[in-house]
């Protein structure tokens, strides 16, 4: 096994295993905005609007998590 081998498996997981927390938090979100907005729909503009900015948090962790495999995998870091 390569060091150019090494850094593509490390690059892989970090991808990887970034994505899995954001997916279950952008699953969280959306599940608890449309439970909100069920049970008061006079509120849908509000909480529409905390659920696009709960959803841009929480995908901002996977794009931190690409930008970070992509450095190990030029080996940049």
């Amino acid at each position: 096994m390569t060091d150019a081998g090494l850094r593509l498996i490390a690059a892989a997981l970090a991808v990887g295993l970034g994505a899995i927390g954001p997916g279950v938090g952008i699953g969280i979100v959306f599940s608890g905005a449309l439970t909100a907005m069920g049970r008061n729909p006079e509120a849908e503009g509000t909480l529409r609007t905390y659920m696009i900015l709960g959803f841009a948090l929480t995908e901002s962790l996977f794009i931190f998590a690409l930008v970070v495999s992509l450095l190990i995998a030029f080996q940049i870091i």
